[in-house]
């Protein structure tokens, strides 16, 4: 909802999971093999213990193949398996739906192997998987999010801590929406990874001009921002200055949620989105176009870019009787600018992994 690159900076975040998943079902097997089906996909892939290589090449599979890796690496003994999924996820979309695909297949493979482990832990590893055998340089939020969340809750989390609280949402009458522009990008060969090292490169030079050891971006002050603002360039400077704004936004919208101010809450969206075009610069004119449009519907408290940028979704907060007005009208004045029609996805916070035993 709000709290956007502020998780590999140790800053606060505010996410809520969705109504979309990842079904996976898996068997287990006596050998090293893994057999993995993607049945959206029509696609097979077969691949033993000897081939799980970091950093080679991404595919859909890698993601499974990395949860693998990581298990292996942090000593559990793991046996092959036959794993098949599916899900209503769009790929690339900002969405989330790799750390949905990684939570499915670390709850599958510990839950086959007996091996107890907790979900924080769990997604802890999910996160190491994505940094260390895929490449993007992520935070903890998505995985958090897809391993903890509660129906008709939000996720409060401090990335530094890894404290979480879970929020009680009283939405009422309104709605949130996710309007996903149909423009694409990849993380691990996007801007991400660039965003992450400005922010560290930053921090570097803050601690170096100020005599200081923070520990992250979130830990430094306005003051000691603009103290240091002679030294940064201008896109470190800006780069910085969203953190530290957004980690205060997520702070009143938690206020806002408690006291079920939806108005300040809309306004507080607006603002990040803002920050993220100008600042951090991770939108894209789709993204703004359909920000901008919402924004003009009559009932729309707030809307932002979500996810990492370059790409992928919206999330706008409305009357859940203005939805169908506020479909047509953003339908209708992007269809010159987005590569496709978009797709509307109206959503409650649901809850997030659950396991079966079969």
């Amino acid at each position: 909802m709000i709290g956007e690159h502020t998780d590999y900076n140790e800053g606060f975040v505010l996410p809520i999971a969705i109504n979309r998943k990842v079904n996976m079902t898996a068997f287990p097997r006596e050998d090293k093999v893994i057999k993995i089906i993607a049945n959206d996909l029509g696609e097979t892939k077969e691949l033993t213990f000897n081939d799980l290589i970091p950093l080679t090449e991404n595919k859909w599979w890698s993601y499974i193949a990395g949860v693998f890796w990581v298990l292996l690496q942090e000593g559990f003994k793991l046996e092959g398996a036959n794993i098949e999924f599916s899900g209503d996820i769009p790929i690339g979309a900002g969405l989330s739906s790799s750390a949905a695909l990684e939570l499915a297949t670390a709850a599958a493979l510990t839950t086959l192997n007996h091996i107890e482990i907790n979900l924080e832990k769990l997604a802890l590893l999910c996160q190491k998987a994505e940094n260390d055998y895929i490449g993007v340089r992520c935070g903890i939020m998505d995985q958090f999010a897809s391993a903890l969340s509660l129906p008709d809750h939000a996720l409060f989390i401090d990335c530094k801590t890894l404290h979480y609280k879970h929020i009680p949402l009283n939405m009422n009458e309104y709605v949130f929406v996710v309007i996903d522009s149909k423009v694409r990008r990849k993380l691990s060969h996007s801007e991400y990874n660039r965003r992450r090292a400005e922010c560290e490169e930053a921090l570097n030079i803050i601690n170096g001009r100020l005599g200081m050891k923070k520990d992250s971006l979130s830990e430094v002050s306005f003051n000691e921002l603009e103290k240091s603002s002679p030294y940064l360039t201008e896109n470190l400077y800006n780069r910085s200055y969203f953190v530290l704004e957004e980690n205060r936004r997520v702070l009143k919208a938690l206020d806002a949620i408690n006291g079920n101010d939806f108005y300040s809450f809309g306004s507080l969206m607006n603002a990040s989105h803002q920050g993220l075009r100008d600042l951090y610069k991770v939108s894209c004119k789709e993204l703004d176009l359909i920000v901008e449009v919402s924004q003009k519907v009559e009932g729309v408290m707030g809307a932002r870019m979500t996810g990492a940028g370059f790409g992928g979704c919206v999330i706008a907060l409305l009357p859940s009787d203005a939805v169908e007005k506020f479909h047509q009208e953003v339908e209708e004045n992007t269809k010159e600018v987005l590569p496709e029609i978009p797709s509307f996805y109206v959503t409650p916070a649901v809850g997030g992994l659950q396991i079966t035993n079969l």
